[in-house]
């Protein structure tokens, strides 16, 4: 059979992708085993780096789900991120769990908790719609403020890792991190390749369209809420399962919704690449700026305005135009593997 006679298939992967799958896996293995061959002079530091870098993008990976899928503009992300963390802290402290125990159980009782404060976020829309869910984190954040089990507006301490050696709890910080940046990776994937992935971008494309067509489009809306908030809920709770403290003003600040949009922007929105991209670029710039203050501030500013109007579907988007590189596809089309 000829090539112009060729049967023509729907295909889901590119070549770029195979290799990427290949090389994540890899990667992974490598990365998992770091804490056994590293040297031990240098080995925590990175480990310390990599949780950062872990919360970091698992966060700004929900916040591209939420808005550059989904089509919500949300500038209160850090309210599940907040509320994560404190759900650790208390069945740590309080309850006796395992604080790397707490952080699955944490992220689950945060989208639990998305469900009504939901039902309070989708009376607004547009712009309506972001100012109100940085409202909803500042209820989160006084409420938290106020209450004295977990050390009010001044916050607590992580209490539950003592008598850890520090090694030990190092090291299952940083695979944990590890696990949670691949499942963040893989349940974003999944969930994009999927019918209901579809769904959601017909939603973002047009809301009347897609529900005329059929698709159930509140009961989509809240599932990609919950997820985001999950998601948020697991980078708190890891995040401050690191960091040992937690206070609402640490917990609940606007400062992390603005460097996730930062991340999402900078690396392109609406890609599973472009969070990668960008965590990776922000956290340089805080390791090696930040002791700057606000000209450090002016310069992300500065950047993002450049990468906007230079790069208007950010880094990874001028990437993917110049080159055709997809890493993690979630288009389907018609012909040969690209």
């Amino acid at each position: 059979m000829t090539p112009a006679h060729a049967p023509i298939e729907v295909q889901r992967h590119t070549r770029a992708s195979r290799v990427a799958t290949i090389a994540s896996a890899l990667l992974l293995l490598v990365a998992a085993t770091l804490p056994w061959w590293a040297p031990e002079d240098s080995a925590p530091a990175w480990m310390r780096d990599f949780v950062e870098i872990a919360c970091y993008f698992v966060f700004a990976m929900m916040w591209n789900l939420l808005a550059g899928y989904g089509g919500m503009v949300s500038i209160g992300q850090q309210a599940f991120f907040g509320l994560g963390g404190y759900v650790m802290l208390m069945l740590g402290n309080l309850a006796g769990v395992n604080p790397f125990v707490a952080i699955p159980l944490a992220a689950l009782a945060t989208a639990a908790v998305a469900v009504p404060v939901s039902w309070v976020a989708f009376r607004l829309q547009g712009g309506y719609f972001a100012i109100g869910t940085w409202v909803i984190a500042e209820v989160f954040r006084l409420s938290f403020a106020n209450l004295s089990v977990v050390g009010g507006g001044s916050g607590t301490s992580l209490t539950a890792l003592r008598g850890i050696p520090r090694e030990t709890r190092e090291n299952l910080t940083f695979w944990v991190a590890l696990a949670c940046v691949a499942a963040a990776i893989a349940l974003v994937y999944l969930f994009l390749r999927s019918k209901r992935g579809l769904a959601l971008l017909a939603i973002r494309d047009n809301e009347v369209a897609a529900e005329s067509q059929g698709i159930a489009v509140g009961r989509m809306k809240l599932a990609v809420y919950v997820v985001a908030a999950f998601g948020a809920g697991m980078a708190g709770a890891l995040y401050f399962v690191g960091n040992l403290r937690i206070s609402p003003d640490a917990a609940f600040s606007v400062n992390w919704t603005a460097f996730a949009i930062f991340m999402v922007v900078i690396g392109g929105i609406g890609r599973i690449e472009g969070p990668i991209v960008g965590a990776l670029i922000f956290w340089v710039l805080n390791k090696f700026l930040s002791d700057y203050g606000s000209w450090y501030l002016l310069g992300l500013g500065l950047l993002a305005i450049v990468v906007t109007i230079r790069f208007k579907k950010g880094l990874w988007g001028w990437i993917q135009d110049r080159w055709g590189w997809s890493l993690f596809p979630t288009r389907r089309w018609l012909g040969p593997d690209r």
